[in-house]
């Protein structure tokens, strides 16, 4: 008999799922409603694919190993993503200053477009595993509240039923999978929105001849001056190009027309990311995308959860875009997912049950850092800050102080922040000591640019002449 998987969804969190599965099964069969370009290109089924991403070091430590015999980071390099660390690589302004750039590089992300890394993992998965993709609309589960059997669709053909011995829902933002449950009799799940509002505008450029080695340079907003929130990146992707993401929470949101547009990143707390591209050439219009609102659904926590079904990547949560996290946790849960298999079986009792509590930690650590921002803002919907985030709040801020003039504290707050380690890191010993002292160096009054650097800057500013 054919042991079949079904993955929903064909962005990054289904196909990392269906290479998992690929080892334990004698077919995967990934399920998209689009088409699927040939080649590094946008779809319409990404909402934030044309804007900045970030892959964190914890995700992509969670990808290797889950395509056989590919390094996904050399892959991805290869591909043209950019590799940057986070403690020399970096210049960052925060609510509580400029963090230095260190000797040690500390963790590395990698930098790519969205359409870029979607379409480079989605070949390494094809060529290597034995994963299909077929177009299709996936209509309702089928089965009962107590297994699911397999998925009902819908094609150029009509519509059909395709059993599965486990059903994997990586649908993104989109998702109906709690629709879809109920339709089994699975009921009483708890859904969380907290939505800043916030904005998103994106444009790329052409690197400036001898700025390539400019490091990633962003704005954070401040969640705590009682005033919508403002933050501005440039990020360097593929093919030498500069992706310049501004943001603005409800109240705050960035212009969509060219000249606003660079008005708005000259007006941010610092103006060097206007001050960078009002010297550079543009290759695209302002993209503007309002799909970021944090919204978790508490999938764990179903006292009865039906065997063979497992939900991932956006389809469990969803963050707000401005902290680079949500790839991360997709590649975190495809790993839960490839390891319960293989030490369980596919067909183990409690399987799907044991991975979407697995799948939960990397949301929870993600979560509390989004939202214990996110309700600072004015005018967010869906949560007010409480006594506990009153106090979390009151420790991340003397960790973020900290972390401008401390190695010790900057790199607790790498390892958080990469998703390398959950936030138990923020409470060990050593970290807690180094929050206490606070910065041992004193603060930064401009970005720490080398003199290389600062010609660079000084070269490409146009906004004083």
């Amino acid at each position: 008999m054919t042991r079949r998987a079904v993955v929903i969804g064909a962005g990054l969190a289904g196909m990392l799922a269906a290479a998992a599965l690929s080892p334990a099964v004698d077919e995967v069969i990934v399920l998209d409603r689009d088409d699927l370009p040939d080649g590094p290109d946008h779809r319409k089924g990404l909402p934030q694919g044309r804007h900045a991403h970030l892959l964190m070091a914890g995700g992509l430590a969670a990808m290797e190993g889950l395509v056989p015999g590919v390094s996904m980071r050399r892959h991805l390099l290869a591909a043209g993503a950019r590799e940057v660390s986070l403690g020399s690589g970096m210049l960052a302004l925060t609510p509580e200053g400029w963090f230095r750039r260190w000797r040690h590089e500390g963790p590395r992300m990698l930098t790519c477009s969205r359409a870029l890394l979607d379409w480079a993992v989605r070949v390494a998965v094809l060529a290597n595993t034995k994963v299909e993709v077929r177009k299709a609309r996936v209509v309702e589960l089928t089965g009962a509240a107590r297994r699911v059997a397999g998925v009902r669709v819908s094609t150029a053909d009509g519509e059909a039923e395709l059993d599965a011995d486990l059903v994997v829902d990586a649908s993104g933002r989109g998702t109906r999978v709690t629709h879809w449950l109920e339709h089994l009799g699975v009921t009483g799940i708890r859904e969380r929105t907290v939505d800043s509002g916030l904005v998103n505008a994106t444009r790329v450029y052409r690197v400036p001849a001898g700025a390539e080695r400019f490091p990633l340079t962003v704005i954070q907003s401040d969640p705590y001056a009682g005033l919508p929130g403002r933050s501005g990146m440039v990020l360097p992707i593929e093919g030498g190009q500069w992706m310049v993401s501004l943001a603005g929470t409800r109240g705050g949101e960035p212009p969509a027309d060219p000249d606003g547009f660079l008005r708005y990143a000259l007006d941010l707390p610092h103006p060097i990311v206007g001050r960078l591209v009002s010297g550079a050439e543009p290759l695209t219009d302002v993209h503007i995308s309002r799909s970021t609102s944090n919204v978790r659904r508490y999938l764990e926590k179903v006292r009865e959860w039906p065997e063979g079904l497992v939900v991932l990547g956006d389809a469990v949560a969803t963050f707000n875009p401005a902290y680079g996290q949500g790839m991360a946790v997709a590649a975190l849960g495809a790993r839960v997912l490839g390891d319960e298999v293989r030490r369980h079986g596919l067909g183990a009792a409690g399987l799907a049950r044991r991975v979407q509590r697995g799948v939960a930690r990397p949301v929870e650590t993600a979560w509390a850092m989004a939202v214990g921002q996110d309700v600072w803002y004015p005018r967010t919907r869906g949560g007010q800050p409480s006594a506990a985030d009153r106090l979390v709040t009151r420790y991340s801020r003397r960790l973020t102080r900290a972390s401008t003039g401390s190695y010790e504290a900057a790199a607790a707050l790498w390892d958080v922040t990469s998703l390398n380690s959950g936030v138990g890191r923020l409470l060990r010993p050593g970290t807690v000591l180094a929050v206490l002292n606070g910065p041992l160096l004193p603060s930064l009054a401009g970005p720490p640019l080398s003199d290389a650097e600062r010609e660079i800057l000084r070269g490409l500013d146009r906004t004083s002449v």
